[in-house]
C-alpha cells in the first residue's frame, strides 16, 4: 500500500476527528418525514443513498476533483481557481444550511490536515470555514492522490454517513447495512468514471435535489435530533 492509498483510507474513515459522527446526510430528516416508517421498506435507506450519489454528492466530488486538479497545476493560478471553485460550488449549493454545514466540516478537516499534513495550509487558511470538498481536494493534492481517489472518497464517505446513520436511527440490521453499500459500488464507479476527467469549475456538474434542501431547513429548526445534519 503506498502513502496515497492510506491517505484516501484515513479520508473515508468515518472514525477520522473531523466531526463525522454528527452528520447523518439528511437521513435523519428522511426519517422524520417518513422513510422507513414503522420498520417498514428499509431498503429505501439504500435508494436515498443513491439518489445522493446521483445528484448532490456528484457536485462534492466534482468540487474535490477540480480543486485537486488546480493545485497540481499552478499555471491555473491556485489562489484565483479555487475562489472559482468555491463560487461554483456555492452556486450549485442553494441551501444556506447545506452551506454551513460543509464550512464547519471544512473547518474541522482543515484544522486536522494542518497538523497530520502542513503543506495544506500553504493554500488555505489555517482557521478558515471553507467547503469540506476544497479541503479534500488540497489533502488529495498534497499527498498524491488520483482524480479517480478523491471521486471515490467523496461518494464513498457520503453513502457510508447515510448507511451508519440507518444503525442509529432506525431497526436495521448491520448486515443489511453493509449490503446496502455493498450494492452501491456500481453507483459509486460511475460518479468516478464522470467527475475524474473534469478540471475546470464550470464543467462541474449543477445536479440538485430540492428535497434534501428542505429537509436540510426543517432539520436546522428541530430541538430534538440526534445528528447535526
Amino acid at each position: 500500500m503506498n502513502a496515497a492509498e492510506l491517505v484516501a483510507l484515513m479520508l473515508a474513515d468515518g472514525r477520522l476527528p473531523t466531526g463525522g459522527h454528527t452528520q447523518s446526510a439528511g437521513l435523519e430528516a428522511a426519517v422524520r418525514a417518513g422513510l422507513g416508517a414503522n420498520g417498514n421498506h428499509l431498503e429505501h435507506v439504500a435508494e436515498y443513498a443513491r439518489d445522493r450519489l446521483h445528484t448532490v454528492t456528484r457536485v462534492e466530488a466534482a468540487v474535490a476533483v477540480v480543486t485537486r486538479h488546480l493545485i497540481l497545476h499552478p499555471d491555473a493560478g491556485v489562489q484565483v481557481g479555487l475562489w472559482g471553485v468555491e463560487g461554483a460550488w456555492a452556486a450549485r449549493t442553494p441551501s444556506e444550511v447545506l452551506r454551513g454545514v460543509s464550512r464547519r466540516q471544512g473547518r474541522l478537516l482543515l484544522r486536522l490536515a494542518g497538523r497530520v499534513w502542513p503543506e495544506v495550509v500553504e493554500y488555505l487558511p489555517v482557521d478558515g470555514e471553507v467547503p469540506r470538498a476544497i479541503v479534500v481536494g488540497v489533502v488529495a493534492a498534497v499527498n498524491g492522490l488520483s482524480a479517480e481517489q478523491v471521486a471515490r472518497v467523496v461518494a464513498y464517505e457520503d453513502a457510508q454517513t447515510v448507511v451508519s446513520a440507518s444503525l442509529k436511527l432506525l431497526p436495521v440490521d448491520p448486515a443489511d447495512a453493509a449490503g446496502w453499500l455493498a450494492g452501491l459500488h456500481d453507483d459509486i464507479e460511475r460518479l468516478v468514471k464522470d467527475v475524474a476527467p473534469l478540471t475546470e469549475p464550470s464543467a462541474i456538474p449543477a445536479d440538485g435535489a430540492p428535497l434534501i434542501d428542505v429537509f436540510a431547513h426543517q432539520h436546522a429548526t428541530e430541538r430534538m435530533r440526534l445528528f447535526n445534519a
